[in-house]
């Protein structure tokens, strides 16, 4: 069950998302992170559901097909009526190549086409600029209409009728359409012509990226879908990764836990980079690793934000905006306060989203001594911040410990930079010493006799699911006893069916009702490790069954209902279906 059944569509510079029947609801504009024009995902001041939205009704419509042209991010939708008739709609996002770049505009496209019958379709467009504040002026010309707002326009050049579609007049399609929604600028030749041109140039694109991919023999088209998705996530342009399309919806009903993640925290980020060098995807580690750069000379080794704004940002400042929200459930936020946090789990993450980059010989240009000195100073920082108190990975806003989280990727960093050191020639001494000081710090002062666990804390006696990453990062062995019991521990106290939930205490906003979907991979990976694989393929067939009709996944998901919530989709679980699909796959040799 699935109230976000959306699909996503984009090319690394605009993503859309589309719901079953063919509505764009969602559309930032200039980027991941502007402003959204089509903004009816969460709802509009009218209460028309036409408002903030591009709509393509089909008169008498009674149920819709929907599904992804396979290996691409090319969505098809079919609308079926009483009487029979049928419609089909592909949207894309042009993505491809052409003279020596790129081609990546702030556009999508959507064809309709006549598939049975006679139907009759009405479209509506209403785009809305500054947070659904200010409506466009509209004008029009013989084949297209303009939407004007303050400092930017839209134009839609279409071959259907103007007129109809300015006065939202149902019409017989009696032949294919095409629309072009994007910049104000003019189409060179006809529009179902160019239409034709760009999906079947963005269907090789996405066919070629997939077939490049290095798959695990099982569960091949859930992982592709994840990479697609992950891909569609990153701003090509900076090399920034947005940890979610989207803001503000609730991890659970009421909760008032509604977040902007249109932006790059550089823990998830590295996540995404991981999972797809997993699957020999090296462009987008190459892209991310221009963007770190920028975050390291940008810091000078200093301070470093968990979370920038995907040009580098570094003031996202929280505030709300007068939307109703996802299902009226609000408030709706723009920026995040997390950029004033101290979480020093960041200062790992940023070594070890480039260490990859000073052993891959197949990068056009692998890292070198000029880098790995800039990578020092984040490691001086992890080494003088691994025991001091900070937010952690959950971003706790009213409370202060030594997570053990953080200091773990404060401990892999230092580890990194041993074995960059090693392999640049370099003498690695210093830092393997330090690396080894903090791991013997965490492993006495986390460890909790009496729980039978390390603790999510320094001296602490509770659990959460970000000590499930203590093997996965190699601080302990996964045959190691302390690891095997806190696995258990955290199975026993934070597992909910085949669900498991970050922690089990209070927070900022009281306790969390939902299942934290990435938190489920991590304990998926562990028990693996240990030696429980067979468990863990179960837990995982349960996940992909939690997935929406197109293979998406959110931040969250209700273990009594399977409905998703939280931010959509969300890279840090498209993340765990890789992940778990390359951990518990069956090796190709024992399969053919």
């Amino acid at each position: 069950m699935s109230s976000l059944d959306l699909g996503l569509i984009g090319n690394c510079s605009i993503s859309v998302l589309i719901d079953r029947w063919a509505r764009v609801v969602w559309w930032c504009l200039p980027r991941f992170d502007g402003d959204p024009v089509f903004h009816q995902l969460l709802g509009s001041r009218s209460g028309d559901p036409a408002d903030g939205a591009f709509s393509i009704e089909v008169e008498g419509q009674v149920r819709t097909e929907q599904s992804y042209i396979t290996n691409t991010a090319i969505l098809s939708t079919r609308i079926y009526t009483e009487d029979g008739s049928s419609v089909e709609i592909l949207d894309h996002a042009p993505r491809f190549e052409g003279r020596g770049r790129m081609f990546r505009p702030m556009q999508f496209v959507r064809q309709i086409k006549p598939i049975d019958g006679r139907p009759r379709i009405r479209i509506r467009i209403r785009p809305v600029f500054g947070w659904a504040r200010q409506a466009p002026e509209i004008t029009s010309g013989s084949n297209h209409i303009r939407y004007v707002g303050d400092g930017m326009t839209l134009r839609m050049t279409t071959n259907a009728p103007v007129t109809y579609i300015r006065n939202e007049t149902w019409f017989q399609l009696d032949r294919e359409l095409a629309l072009f929604l994007g910049p104000d600028e003019t189409l060179t030749d006809h529009p179902v012509k160019i239409a034709h041109t760009f999906v079947e140039n963005t269907e090789a694109y996405w066919r070629g990226w997939s077939r490049r991919l290095g798959l695990p023999r099982e569960w091949q088209e859930a992982v592709i879908r994840a990479a697609i998705t992950l891909k569609m996530c990153t701003f090509e342009e900076t090399g920034a990764i947005v940890a979610a399309i989207t803001t503000s919806i609730p991890e659970a009903p009421n909760s008032g836990r509604t977040w902007d993640y249109r932006y790059c925290w550089l823990r998830d980020a590295f996540f995404v980079v991981r999972a797809l060098n997993g699957l020999s995807d090296l462009e987008t580690m190459e892209n991310y690793l221009r963007y770190i750069q920028n975050i390291i000379a940008l810091t000078e080794g200093g301070h470093v934000q968990p979370v920038y704004g995907i040009g580098l940002e570094s003031a996202l400042v929280e505030g709300t905006v007068d939307l109703p929200g996802y299902r009226g459930m609000g408030p709706v936020r723009t920026g995040n306060q997390a950029y004033e946090h101290f979480q020093h789990d960041v200062y790992g993450n940023i070594v070890l989203g480039a260490a990859q980059a000073f052993f891959d010989r197949r990068l056009l240009r692998p890292s070198g001594v000029e880098d790995f000195r800039l990578l020092e100073k984040i490691g001086e920082r992890a080494y003088e911040l691994f025991d001091k108190p900070d937010a952690g990975m959950w971003e706790l806003r009213t409370r202060a410990r030594v997570h053990t989280s953080s200091s773990l990727m404060c401990w892999a960093a230092l580890d990194r930079l041993a074995k960059i050191a090693n392999e640049l020639g370099l003498d690695p001494k210093k830092w393997r010493a330090r690396a080894d000081e903090v791991r013997d710090t965490i492993l006495e002062r986390s460890w909790n006799e009496e729980l039978g666990a390390f603790a999510e804390s320094f001296e602490g006696s509770d659990l959460d699911a970000g000590l499930l990453l203590a093997a996965e990062v190699g601080l302990v062995s996964p045959t190691d006893p302390r690891f095997v019991s806190t696995v258990d521990k955290i199975g026993e106290a934070l597992r909910h069916g085949d669900h498991l939930y970050r922690y089990a205490i209070a927070d900022d906003f009281g306790r969390p009702e939902t299942a934290f979907n990435i938190c489920t991979f991590w304990y998926i990976d562990a028990l693996a490790r240990i030696g429980r694989v067979e468990e863990a393929r179960e837990i995982y067939e349960s996940m992909l069954a939690c997935r929406n009709h197109l293979g998406l996944l959110s931040e969250d998901v209700d273990p009594a209902t399977g409905e998703l919530w939280g931010n959509f989709p969300q890279t840090y679980s498209m993340v765990g279906i890789i992940n778990g699909a390359m951990r518990l796959s069956r090796r190709w040799d024992k399969m053919v």
